[in-house]
């Protein structure tokens, strides 16, 4: 069997479900994938069932605990070739500038010579990374210095927001896979000079015999309230304050409903929801709106289950996990219509896209649902088979396997492919 590390950054965070899945789905392919991460996210997000587990599996790169010789020695052992390649990348990096920044580079260098000794150590042929931020850069040191090579994924929403460095990233990485044809076309026009040749588009996927309802989907009973339910880390791009207000639109026009927001912010609890909780207050929803923190997927299974409607405000995504999973549940859904979700949904046939950052069109979608059954139950009806046909969670792990067989052989001979 193949044997790759699988980098990802604070691993097992709240939206790392697919993630897990991923590398269920490479070992089927035949590929080991061993996992390392930067550090442990804040435990208050790390809620998973399998969160355990997957930390027990995780080697951590920071803390040291020590490992510090160790790093100088993996940097010695790279020898006066690979010490030119290594410092000749830090020193060239684009960083975000000043003295601070280059000395910031330096120690993504020195993490690149701790990657190099764990990935020697375990035998592992290639690394693949699921970022294009510091851990990409941490993976392009590790390959300078005489490591082994590595691969990117792309999730977005947008290519900037993973920082500087990106045309050095891209450049040395033997392929990389992006969830959009957007993001695709962002890589093609800003990179083009620097990109790998072998780039596959591959969206996130869900695992369908895993998320599946236990009965049909049904809509609000008479004087029954309108369940909304929402699924989403507590940041500003999530768009959870145009939801709060197309609430309180919704009430306003004599509908009784209420909403449930699965996701935690970065902190822990100590960041944007405390916006959140502020603004529930203002617009006098205390009683209508739920912020259930970051949560199990089982948990989130039920609020879908539970729900007449899942509703995501996001002001911009590559495609959301957190809709397909919504569609996979058969039941009605209404997102923006930003980044790549236009992908996956054609608008009125398997749900609903609205503009971003208009909560009066939001509200009126959702308000002809509740007037329109029988168009929610055909939308709810349709949303699972559009998920089948081409969001699966095994499709992302093909992709990573597929660059594996085309840019090395090892991989090729594993895999039972004849070398590139």
């Amino acid at each position: 069997m193949l044997r790759i590390g699988f980098f990802i950054p604070e691993f097992p965070g709240q939206t790392h479900i697919f993630l897990w899945r991923e590398r269920q789905a490479l070992a089927e392919l035949g590929i080991e994938a061993d996992l390392i991460s930067t550090r442990l996210p804040p435990r208050a997000i790390a809620s998973h069932s399998w969160a355990a587990e997957a930390q027990a599996r995780t080697r951590y790169l920071t803390p040291l605990r020590g490992e510090g010789l160790g790093i100088v020695a993996e940097f010695l052992r790279s020898g006066p070739r690979g010490w030119a390649r290594g410092l000749g990348a830090a020193f060239t990096a684009e960083t975000a500038g000043g003295a601070r920044g280059r000395a910031r580079m330096l120690g993504l260098l020195a993490m690149g010579a701790r990657l190099k000794r764990i990935a020697r150590e375990n035998g592992w042929s290639h690394i693949h990374v699921h970022s294009c931020a510091d851990s990409a850069n941490i993976a392009m040191f590790a390959e300078r210095l005489g490591g082994p090579g590595y691969s990117l994924t792309l999730h977005g929403p947008t290519l900037e927001g993973y920082g500087p460095n990106q045309p050095q990233k891209w450049r040395h990485a033997r392929f990389a896979t992006i969830i959009s044809r957007l993001l695709a076309g962002v890589v093609e026009r800003e990179l083009a000079g620097s990109r790998p040749d072998i780039i596959n588009i591959a969206p996130m996927g869900v695992d369908l015999d895993q998320i599946r309802r236990s009965a049909p989907w049904q809509p609000p009973a008479p004087n029954e309230p309108l369940r909304i339910f929402s699924c989403g880390r507590l940041n500003a791009v999530k768009g959870h304050d145009h939801l709060l207000e197309t609430l309180r639109l919704l009430r306003d026009q004599g509908i009784e409903a209420r909403l449930e927001i699965a996701g935690e912010d970065e902190q822990g609890g100590t960041g944007y929801r405390k916006y959140l909780e502020g603004l529930i207050a203002e617009k006098d929803l205390t009683d209508a709106v739920t912020l259930l923190g970051a949560v199990s997927e089982a948990r989130v299974r039920e609020g879908l289950e539970n729900a007449h409607v899942f509703a995501l405000a996001s002001l911009n995504e590559g495609i959301a996990v957190a809709i397909m999973e919504a569609m996979a549940m058969e039941m009605p859904v209404v997102v923006t219509d930003v980044g790549g979700n236009h992908e996956l949904i054609t608008s009125g046939r398997d749900a609903i896209l609205v503009p971003p950052e208009q909560p009066e069109a939001m509200a009126r979608e959702i308000a002809g649902l509740v007037a329109d059954p029988d168009y929610a139950r055909r939308l709810a009806q349709a949303s699972r088979a559009r998920v089948a046909a081409d969001f699966h969670h095994r499709r992302s792990a093909e992709a990573v396997a597929d660059g594996l067989a085309r840019s090395l052989p090892e991989a090729a001979r594993a895999l039972g492919r004849a070398p590139a």
